[in-house]
């Protein structure tokens, strides 16, 4: 079995242990967490670490810990010429030591502790500095998802970014949603089939072509009747810049 240790506690090394745990080519050997507490829900205490110096021997070395902390975590790995790889999104393959060979192994996916994740369905976005390390890394993944990409740095914070429109700020005009719902004594609840419904059209359709309401219609009096009513101010100018942002889109097609 391929041996792997995980570096970090937080939701993306813990969906990783879990994922991996289901997987019979992949043996989850050791984790390392500043508090063992957070683990030992998920794997033995005995294969707990706190301390970097006592990781153990492995294929694979992943570090899931925040953005911030990768290069110096890479830094204090006691060892030299093995593979370990990053899992974020936007932190560059060369933020890790070069005593060791590097990789990425980004799952693009939001992940939340106590929400169960279909790996299968979770895009692996994929990079080493040479090919055999690729080829090792695409058959650790291909054991977690059907889906698995080769993406390169620059890609992939292209790619991060606009994950952090199409989920982070979409789930941010939800709240905002929310709050205009409640403050007017109407149920959430109403809306959910509607954003079912276009969540389920963009898979269908182009943003582009699935674009609707008063904003790509220039239906100026409907606009105007929202941004009276509208009594936030915050939410006022993000209503009057995405609706601006939508008709200058509609102007380029």
């Amino acid at each position: 079995m391929i041996q792997v240790v995980i570096i970090g506690s937080g939701n993306v090394a813990q969906h990783l242990i879990k994922a991996f745990a289901k997987s019979s080519k992949i043996d989850v050997i050791q984790a390392f967490s500043r508090q063992k507490a957070v683990l030992t829900h998920l794997l033995d205490s005995k294969k707990i670490t706190t301390d970097l110096n006592d990781l153990a021997e492995a294929d694979l070395y992943i570090i899931a810990v925040s953005d911030d902390a990768i290069a110096a975590v890479s830094s204090q790995l006691p060892f030299e010429n093995r593979l370990v790889v990053h899992t974020s999104g936007s932190v560059s393959i060369n933020a890790l030591d070069k005593k060791n060979r590097n990789g990425i192994f980004y799952p693009l996916q939001s992940f939340s502790k106590n929400a169960a994740i279909d790996f299968s369905q979770v895009p692996l976005c994929l990079e080493s500095e040479n090919e055999a390390d690729f080829e090792f890394l695409t058959s650790i993944a291909t054991t977690l998802s059907d889906k698995v990409y080769k993406i390169n740095s620059e890609q992939r914070k292209a790619l991060h970014v606009s994950a952090v429109f199409v989920n982070n700020f979409v789930n941010h005009l939800y709240q905002m949603g929310n709050q205009i719902c409640n403050e007017n004594n109407v149920p959430f609840e109403v809306l959910k089939p509607l954003i079912q419904e276009t969540a389920n059209k963009i898979m269908k359709l182009s943003p582009n072509e699935a674009q609707t309401g008063p904003a790509i219609r220039n239906d100026k009096q409907t606009i105007t009747s929202h941004l009276d009513f509208l009594q936030d101010e915050n939410q006022k100018k993000i209503y009057q810049i995405l609706t601006q942002s939508i008709q200058n889109n509609g102007k380029k097609l």
